[in-house]
C-alpha cells in the first residue's frame, strides 16, 4: 500500500461537510444546476447507490453519500423528517442565487433581505430535505456595531447593502 504524500489531500479543508441524502444523484445534479457546484468524483456500489461523492462550492468541498441503512451510516433529512444542520454558501450576488436555486426546484424559506451583521441573506430548503442559507457579504461591521444593531432593532445594513 502505498503512502499518502499530505495527511489532508488536495482540494478539501481540514473540515469537510458531509451530507447523507436519499437519491444522491439526482441531489448532485440538483447543486450543479442551482449553486453551480463542480462535481469532483463519485464512486457508485453495483446497486447504484453512491457510496461518496465530492462536489466543488467555489473555494469549498462537500461530501455526499447515499443512505446506507443497512450498514448504520446515518438517514438522510428526508427519512427523519427534519435535518440536524443547515448549509451555509456564500455567493457573489444572494438575489440571483436564490432565484436560480428556486427554479432549479428549491423551496424558499426566507427572500434575500438585508441583515443587521452585513450580510445580504436568505434561507430555503432543497428538494432533499436539506436547508441552505445563501449570504452575500455587504458590510464589514466591528462586533460592537453588530451587537448595537441587533439590541437597537436597527434595520438591517440598509444603505451600504443596496447594490
Amino acid at each position: 500500500m502505498a503512502k499518502a504524500t499530505k495527511t489532508i489531500p488536495d482540494g478539501v479543508s481540514t473540515l469537510t461537510p458531509y451530507l447523507i441524502i436519499k437519491g444522491v444523484a439526482d441531489a448532485i445534479e440538483f447543486y450543479k444546476k442551482a449553486f453551480g457546484a463542480e462535481e469532483m468524483n463519485r464512486l457508485a456500489m453495483p446497486d447504484g447507490r453512491i457510496m461518496h461523492a465530492a462536489l466543488k462550492f467555489g473555494n469549498s468541498t462537500l461530501f455526499l453519500c447515499d443512505e446506507f441503512p443497512e450498514y448504520d451510516c446515518g438517514l438522510s433529512p428526508a427519512s427523519l423528517k427534519n435535518a440536524h444542520a443547515t448549509m451555509h454558501l456564500f455567493v457573489e450576488d444572494v438575489d440571483k442565487a436564490y432565484q436560480r436555486a428556486l427554479d432549479a426546484g428549491a423551496t424558499g424559506l426566507m427572500p434575500p433581505d438585508n441583515m443587521f451583521w452585513g450580510d445580504r441573506y436568505c434561507r430555503l430548503v432543497d428538494p432533499f430535505g436539506q436547508p441552505w442559507s445563501l449570504a452575500t457579504h455587504v458590510e464589514d461591521l466591528t462586533p460592537e456595531e453588530i451587537k448595537e444593531r441587533m439590541e437597537t432593532g436597527c434595520p438591517p445594513a440598509q444603505e451600504a447593502a443596496k447594490v
